[in-house]
């Protein structure tokens, strides 16, 4: 498989429906839940959530009185995204941007990276975008971090061939891990009906030291991990590797 900038047109028509239909509301408030409490910050403290896709997060962080702003490359996802915030009746900023550039330095009290998006880039555009994250918070801000995709997670289970259904769409992974690079290419393939979409997808599987290492030379400090947002301590098998830092 190529590596291409996979990113730019991958959330787009079936994977976006998909992607509106697979995270039930529970698990977004329980989400909140965990970001809100690892952030220790009161409302309206001003957050940035990014990428957003469809803005699950932020609407829902919104809602409990943050002062939001969102940013995805998609214009599908950000499309999604204000009609939530509308259904809702809360106002979030929302900005079509690249996640490794953020223009708004010491703007924010709290950076959220959640939905399983850290990783697309290669080694140097993922420490681009801590390094971007680390200038929009104030100091003493914090990042909350997703990164459940790590090796020691996902190497065990990877299999070449998953299908899965979610709501009308059906789901499938073909995946090949590429061990030179540390990344687990995948061919994705949507359908709904008679409409089939085909898209790559590539994700790079940092182990748990290497992570944490690219956080620190980014210029945080004070990291804290957890094997689940009911706070555990991460280990391996757990269920996902969520990080917090402060700048």
């Amino acid at each position: 498989m190529q590596k291409v900038e996979w990113w730019k047109d991958f959330f787009s028509g079936l994977a976006v429906d998909m992607w509106r239909l697979a995270i039930p509301a529970g698990q977004t408030a329980a989400e909140a839940d965990f970001i809100q409490g690892q952030l220790s910050l009161a409302p309206p403290a001003s957050l940035l959530d990014v990428p957003t896709g469809t803005g699950r997060l932020a609407i829902e962080l919104a809602y409990r009185g943050f002062t939001l702003s969102g940013v995805d490359i998609s214009s599908d996802f950000l499309r999604d995204a204000r009609l939530g915030a509308h259904d809702r009746k809360v106002d979030v900023s929302w900005f079509q941007h690249d996640m490794r550039d953020l223009p708004w330095p010491g703007k924010f009290d709290g950076v959220v990276c959640f939905g399983n998006s850290f990783g697309y880039f290669d080694d140097r555009g993922n420490e681009r975008f801590l390094r971007s994250a680390l200038d929009v918070l104030k100091s003493g801000g914090r990042l909350v971090l997703d990164a459940s995709s790590v090796a020691e997670n996902v190497i065990p289970q990877i299999k070449d061939h998953t299908e899965m259904v979610v709501g009308d769409i059906r789901f499938i992974e073909d995946n090949r891990y590429d061990h030179e690079q540390g990344r687990l290419d995948t061919e994705y393939t949507f359908v709904r009906g008679d409409r089939t979409e085909k898209k790559f997808g590539s994700h790079r599987l940092y182990t748990y030291r290497e992570i944490s290492t690219l956080i620190t030379r980014s210029g945080f400090r004070d990291i804290r991990t957890f094997g689940s947002i009911a706070g555990d301590p991460f280990k391996l098998g757990s269920p996902g590797l969520f990080i917090t830092a402060q700048k």
